[in-house]
């Protein structure tokens, strides 16, 4: 059957320029100049013969056929993306691109990677480090290590391990006093904070201590930041559990309190649905548990 369709890039450029209502911007991500970007447009308005855009002087909308076409086309590049990733992953099935949070790559994956090597020579990792929520799909990545509540629509999602938050600190703070043996102490010493979801307010409400002002000390972007301050004796970190494992076992940090509250995120391995059970996911996905479970 003769498919009679407009050009492949004219439909490209429609997509991203109704995605973002901005010609400035689809040009960036499709590589190209605003002008080449316009140019496909009105090529594409010229075969439907109709306007898909209304142009006002500061702004970019769509027309009632423009909003009627975009979700279909939209839908038709994601299952066209697809489709091409899965084949060039099929073409290089001995590397598998793994997304994941910079502090958890850092703190924890790097350093156990060299064991996936040893047990999977044949696969070599590609790690991309993102605190943004990476497209799996659209990317050409084959999963991703989240930490959330486990809900992404369109993805396989694992659970990996939950997580508990309780204060931490280098030996020689406490070494150094005063005193810190029960919630109420952290009064006399320096809160480090991140930027999590849960925080030392949290923590302290949980503890029952209303005695200590959980809004001071300096903040960091990023846990493993706030580790390394503990580590230097710069304060009181909240750890989080799986973060400060390593440090807990080698005596970097210690723990004063047994006292720990339960997180609402956890850890996660994702992947786009139906792409689960390829070999290579698969062994990642047994790895990373085993790993979890020795830790």
């Amino acid at each position: 059957m003769s498919r009679r369709l407009p050009p492949l890039n004219a439909l490209r450029a429609f997509e991203a320029a109704a995605r973002h209502l901005s010609f400035t911007q689809a040009a960036d991500e499709l590589n190209v100049t605003q002008a080449a970007v316009s140019h496909q447009i009105r090529g594409l308005e010229d075969w439907l013969g109709f306007p898909l855009f209304r142009r006002l002087s500061r702004a970019l909308v769509l027309t009632e056929a423009g909003q009627t076409l975009f979700p279909e086309v939209r839908e038709a590049m994601d299952i066209l993306t697809t489709a091409v990733n899965r084949v060039q992953r099929q073409d290089s099935e001995g590397v598998l691109t793994v997304t994941t949070m910079d502090s958890f790559a850092q703190s924890w994956l790097v350093p156990r990677l060299g064991r996936f090597r040893q047990s999977h020579p044949d696969i070599d990792v590609r790690l991309v480090m993102s605190d943004r929520m990476v497209d799996l799909a659209r990317e050409g990545v084959d999963v991703a290590v989240r930490y959330g509540r486990g809900s992404w629509p369109g993805l396989t999602v694992s659970l990996l391990r939950t997580e508990e938050l309780f204060p931490v600190c280098a030996p020689e703070l406490l070494e150094a006093g005063p005193p810190l043996k029960e919630p109420g102490d952290l009064a006399h010493f320096t809160l480090l904070h991140d930027e999590m979801p849960v925080d030392w307010r949290d923590w302290l409400a949980a503890a029952g201590c209303d005695t200590v002002n959980p809004e001071r000390g300096p903040g960091y972007s990023h846990s493993n930041l706030v580790l390394l301050a503990a580590r230097a004796g710069e304060g009181v970190a909240l750890g989080r559990s799986v973060m400060v494992a390593d440090d807990l076992a080698a005596g970097r940090l210690v723990r004063p309190f047994d006292f720990a509250l339960p997180a609402p995120q956890a850890y996660y391995l994702a992947s786009v649905e139906g792409e689960e059970d390829r070999p290579k996911v698969r062994a990642f996905r047994e790895w990373l548990e085993g790993e979890f479970d020795a830790a």
